[in-house]
């Protein structure tokens, strides 16, 4: 039997485990059926004229959810596109046309570095330069030393390989003063921009008004289908729409993804204070349960979370934690971690933790309990 079969068949029974389970942190997308996915769809919540006609071409009720998106943002102008890696593609793209510089200022970890497979350059014709190589946002110092003219600085907020990571609001007000220094404009990637006001402390528009556009996600956070928005200013918002249509975004029908985005506004949204406060719960409570159980070198990358995610470090090879929370959860119907991949130096493991509605209930004698099953399967 081949490596991939597997992990086909590993990856079978984690998601039946993970679907049996009666206590978890959160739920994953791969735990829904297709029935399912369609019957949470059809529940909303709504507040829109289900009666009103399905969209053609980006009309009705998409166009609902581009108002509803420049409203809470703040912002002119919105376009709703199929996927963060277009919308972020097209933003950059539009940027380097209107500055005459095509070199975008980012971080390696950034999504369009480590997930595009190179489409900034191999599409766009974009080169890009790194103000750090570290695992944390960039200084305005680093921003300002970049040896070479930059058109766009993108900021990746919060930077999510690096552990969910956020600068705090007097950092990112000098990122964004040193960009303008540098006379570049300002993009945020806000894939998870959503749920970064608790640390922020500051509500969205102010966060976005720091930027000259921001994407956002539908599903990162929110829980919709798939799909992102670019706001900023109408003018800029409008001739990104031109090059969605040539990337091939005009998509025919788009309603299940704009209805499913409009419940995560309507519901999730307003529930992302909540998370980030549990999951700091849980991650204080996780670092104690582990200092109790002995465990050799552990890291909860940030100590305190700055949204509702977060890393943990264990020195065990990654598929022996992997299988540890899968007979945790085969064995008592508990699901805390889910899987482990190798990271940093060899002999490490890293996962990723996500405290959702599911996770509110959690109090932290349960998180010790959990942690403590955990580490006796490892």
């Amino acid at each position: 039997m081949s490596d991939s079969d597997d992990e086909t068949r590993r990856t079978a029974r984690l998601v039946a485990a993970w679907r049996a389970a009666d206590r978890t942190l959160t739920r994953s997308p791969r735990e829904a059926t297709l029935g399912e996915s369609l019957a949470r769809l059809a529940q909303g919540p709504y507040d829109h004229d289900m009666d009103a006609p399905a969209d053609l071409y980006g009309d009705g009720i998409v166009e609902e959810l581009e108002r509803r998106v420049a409203q809470l943002l703040g912002t002119q102008d919105a376009a709703f596109f199929p996927s963060g890696t277009m919308a972020q593609q097209v933003a950059l793209r539009c940027w380097a046309g209107r500055t005459g510089n095509p070199v975008v200022a980012l971080h390696p970890m950034s999504h369009p570095e480590m997930w595009e497979g190179e489409a900034l350059s191999v599409v766009s014709g974009l080169r890009v330069v790194h103000p750090t190589t570290e695992a944390r946002q960039p200084t305005a110092q680093e921003v300002e030393e970049v040896r070479e003219p930059f058109g766009t600085l993108m900021l990746e907020l919060p930077l999510r390989e690096a552990g969910f990571l956020l600068p705090t609001w007097e950092e990112l007000r000098a990122l964004v003063e040193a960009g303008r220094e540098r006379e570049a404009v300002i993009h945020f990637d806000g894939a998870r921009l959503w749920e970064s006001t608790v640390h922020f402390g500051r509500p969205l528009p102010e966060i976005a008004g720091l930027a000259d556009s921001v994407y956002v996600s539908f599903y990162k956070s929110l829980g919709g289908l798939s799909g992102a928005a670019l706001a900023g200013p109408s003018d800029f918002v409008e001739e990104t729409r031109v090059w969605r249509h040539r990337y091939g975004g005009q998509i025919f029908r788009q309603f299940p993804q704009a209805l499913a985005a409009l419940a995560g506004l309507e519901g999730e949204l307003p529930r992302l204070p909540a998370y980030v406060a549990q999951a700091r719960m849980v991650a204080r409570a996780l670092r104690e349960a582990l200092g109790k159980a002995g465990v050799p070198w552990v890291r909860v990358h940030p100590e305190e979370p700055h949204t509702h995610q977060f890393q943990v470090w264990l020195p065990h090879d990654p598929d022996r934690l992997t299988e540890a929370g899968l007979r945790q959860a085969e064995e008592t119907g508990t699901v805390f971690f889910r899987r482990w991949s190798a990271g940093g130096p060899p002999g490490l493991a890293v996962t990723e933790l996500e405290v959702t509605e599911p996770g509110l209930s959690w109090t932290e004698s349960e998180v010790h309990e959990a942690v403590s099953a955990f580490v006796a399967r490892i």
